[in-house]
């Protein structure tokens, strides 16, 4: 399942704290990566907040591999999952033709 993460900063993250984690943090989101479970990393271009695409079994899942994070670890992030399925709108709309 496709999932869309979408980050936020929680209250009381310093930028201290996310120089301290940076390293350590693209270390674990690189590794995430080449495990196949983030597929896609963004910043929104009007914000400085990550979006991520994974694969997952379910939200469940992608909430344990996201805890692992430095920074959600530490409670400087969070993010909030949007769980995707296939859109099936074309059978519908093309079915009545065939």
């Amino acid at each position: 399942m496709k999932i869309i993460a979408l980050e936020h900063e929680l209250p009381g993250a310093t930028n201290a704290e996310f120089a301290r984690l940076g390293r350590a943090e693209a270390r674990r989101a690189w590794e995430l990566h080449q495990a196949g479970i983030i597929r896609e990393l963004y910043f929104r271009a009007d914000r400085s907040e990550a979006v991520l695409i994974l694969e997952c079994a379910d939200v469940a899942e992608a909430e344990t591999h996201l805890a692992t994070l430095p920074f959600v670890a530490a409670g400087l992030i969070a993010f909030d999952l949007i769980p995707l399925r296939p859109y099936g709108g074309f059978a519908r709309l093309f079915a009545a033709e065939d």
